[in-house]
């Protein structure tokens, strides 16, 4: 077993497969499961400062889109189908309206098979290679506007913004910054508030 990763499938899945397989989980399994280019890959939950880094900038992203209406934020349990072919399930995004009807529309129950405008992802051991790499690759590939990758260790944010069809070299936030989103215009989330 690797540092990076607890899991990853040697067989190949498509997306209908690796639901169903998904389905036939038993309930008291708590991992994490996706598609990454076919091969489903499972992390184990992520310790106490990820989950109140997680709630911090999740509670400041639902504040800011709640009241300008601009969308909706997911919290670390909404999967998503993308384009690809791969099924993830980052730790916060943010759909705006125009992506949202556009659709398809969400269904109860299934993943959601819109391309989220902002992804959040928070680095644990278990995540942090492939959320830098082949993560990052496919959320390029699929058109998010913008990637950030949180460091708990490091108390910084480094953000990617898409320009044209690539990830320009990211911008890193740290200390006592202000980061400002250029997919939502007007928020900025104090990095102070996040790493309390």
């Amino acid at each position: 077993m690797s540092t990076q990763t607890a899991f990853v499938s040697t067989e190949l899945f498509s997306q209908k497969e690796f639901k169903r397989w998904l389905d036939e989980r038993p309930a008291s399994d708590l991992n994490h499961y996706e598609l990454l280019r076919g091969r489903i890959v499972m992390s184990p939950p992520a310790g106490w400062l990820h989950g109140s880094v997680e709630s911090n900038i999740n509670a400041s992203l639902v504040a800011f889109t709640r009241t300008h209406r601009l969308g909706i934020v997911l919290g670390s349990s909404a999967g998503y189908d993308l384009p690809s072919g791969d099924t993830v399930e980052p730790d916060i995004s943010f759909i705006a309206n125009g992506r949202l009807t556009a659709g398809p529309a969400p269904q109860p129950g299934k993943f959601v098979r819109i391309v989220p405008n902002l992804v959040v992802e928070i680095l644990s051991p278990s995540t942090a290679q492939k959320d830098r790499t082949e993560k990052k690759a496919i959320y390029e590939e699929n058109s998010v506007e913008e990637y950030w990758l949180v460091d708990t260790k490091r108390r910084e944010i480094t953000v990617y913004t898409l320009t044209g069809k690539r990830f320009g070299r990211g911008k890193v936030y740290t200390g006592r910054e202000t980061l400002p989103s250029r997919t939502l215009k007007g928020f900025t989330l104090r990095l102070s508030e996040v790493f309390v």
